[in-house]
């Protein structure tokens, strides 16, 4: 005789959270790196990609005006180069992802949407690979800003092939 029963707990019907794999957009050679392995990742455990880019607020309050053009100028480039990886993310994974446009510092804004966004679950950056460093984020968030974060940090080197990135995820 087998056993019909179903488990009606509420950790039984509730649906499995979605991980959200956060990738900071930035103008480094890095960036296509920590973009496809969060794709990667994604695809391969049924979560989801968000792309986060932070404009640095201006010095030139005295130039109101010409800030104000700057700054729509910026948030334009912004949000083309957030649509261009929108399209990449949406033929790694076969889903849209989450796209958010930030002001202000960058480590700041990081944990602000960390903090705002609950389904966000890991974020996901690659260490530069110059002598200077891995990058400000990346020593940041290793740093005094550890404690900080609610979430783990997947740290890719930035020198990875797609063939290692593919072999790795």
């Amino acid at each position: 005789m087998t056993d019909t029963t179903q488990s009606t707990s509420p950790e039984a019907q509730a649906p499995k959270p979605v991980r959200i794999f956060l990738v900071v957009v930035d103008d480094s050679p890095e960036l296509k790196v920590a973009l496809r392995y969060a794709c990667l990742r994604a695809r391969k455990s049924g979560g989801k990609v968000a792309l986060l880019t932070v404009l640095e607020q201006g010095e030139m309050q005295h130039w109101l005006a010409v800030e104000n053009l700057i700054r729509e100028e910026q948030r334009a480039e912004a949000e083309q180069m957030l649509q261009k990886l929108a399209r990449e993310v949406n033929q790694l994974t076969g889903t849209l992802p989450a796209l958010y446009v930030r002001e202000g510092n960058r480590t700041e804004e990081v944990l602000a949407l960390i903090g705002e966004e609950p389904s966000i679950s890991i974020l996901v950056l690659a260490a530069g690979t110059d002598p200077e460093g891995p990058g400000p984020l990346i020593s940041y968030y290793t740093g005094r800003g550890l404690g900080r974060l609610r979430i783990p940090l997947t740290i890719v080197p930035g020198g990875l092939s797609n063939d290692a990135l593919d072999a790795i995820t």
